[in-house]
């Protein structure tokens, strides 16, 4: 598996394997099995996605150890401000039964994201988290936040594919030292291949 080094100074594998909409607590379970078996490291949940339980379980019954794994979980909505993170970062730790995660995401830039930035930098510092990032922020929310805080985001992560290429986005990212992360790269629903009339 390919790696790539964050801005905070940490390696993440350059594939992972995400569980949005995996509510189902067995299927959810085999799929995070099936893909750690499979040599997957890097596993993306999500407060919001309700499966936060059902990936550690997976996690602890894998057999991997935790020095190789990359677990990624986001902040929702709902718990924006800087001690509704803290409240709903400890819940996801207990929920995923680990001691740190290895990335933290805002997944929507809403509410006082700010005050849930200041808990995650202070988090990072702590150890219980080794690099934070955002979700699905657009170019001004990410220069904005970028530019008023101690520490740029490592990731940004935003829906990326042929038919969404994000390419001032994109720019935006490279100017910060922000690595961009696709979710949706593979474009469900939609045609990928097109005939073309004469």
């Amino acid at each position: 598996m390919e790696h790539m080094v964050l801005n905070h100074g940490i390696q993440m594998p350059m594939e992972g394997y995400g569980v949005f909409q995996l509510t189902e607590e067995k299927q959810c379970r085999q799929c995070v099995s099936d893909a750690l078996e499979t040599g997957y490291r890097l596993i993306d949940t999500g407060a919001s996605f309700g499966n936060e339980e059902f990936v550690g379980d997976a996690v602890q019954t894998s057999g991997v150890k935790r020095e190789e794994l990359f677990i990624t979980s986001k902040l929702w909505i709902q718990d924006a401000g800087y001690e509704a993170t803290k409240r709903a970062f400890d819940l996801s730790l207990k929920k995923l039964k680990l001691d740190y995660l290895d990335l933290y995401l805002i997944q929507q830039p809403f509410g006082d994201y700010y005050g849930s930035w200041r808990a995650m930098e202070e988090l990072r510092t702590e150890g219980a988290v080794r690099a934070i990032g955002v979700s699905n922020f657009p170019p001004e929310r990410l220069i904005d936040l970028c530019m008023n805080s101690q520490t740029a985001p490592a990731v940004n992560q935003v829906e990326v594919h042929p038919f969404c290429q994000q390419k001032e986005s994109l720019q935006v990212m490279r100017d910060m030292d922000v690595v961009p992360q696709a979710w949706g790269c593979c474009p469900k629903g939609r045609k990928i291949f097109f005939i073309i009339k004469r």
